[in-house]
């Protein structure tokens, strides 16, 4: 059975520091892109970072500087290091994988990030 299933998010103050992570089962992860979306209320899903099977890596412009996106293939996990945290970074947090060849795309189940004081 094909789950990303993330862990890591919860509450924290702005300025502070959270990592997710996301477990992949029954997927071959070395040829998945892996990536993190978010959504807030009233908005759309936005992509926040991503990372392909050689390690190239993309940044929304809003996060670039702040969060940091890696992988471990041999753990079949993806991770998303979230610095100097903003209360408009508040949002559910979705992995997300895309197959280099099939172009299947999958989602977790969504992690809650609530940046607040």
């Amino acid at each position: 059975q094909v789950r990303l299933v993330e862990s890591g998010g919860g509450l924290v103050q702005p300025g502070g520091s959270l990592r997710l992570s996301c477990a992949a089962f029954g997927i071959v992860f070395e040829t998945n892109t892996m990536g993190w979306y978010r959504q807030s209320p009233g908005n759309q899903r936005e992509l926040v970072a991503s990372i392909t099977p050689s390690g190239d890596i993309n940044y929304a412009d809003a996060v670039k500087g702040r969060f940091t996106i890696s992988r471990d293939n041999a753990k079949l996990t993806v991770y998303l290091q979230m610095n100097s945290e903003k209360p408009a970074d508040t949002a559910v947090y979705y992995c997300h994988s895309e197959g280099q060849y099939t172009k299947r795309r999958r989602w977790g189940q969504g992690t809650q990030v609530t940046i607040s004081s």
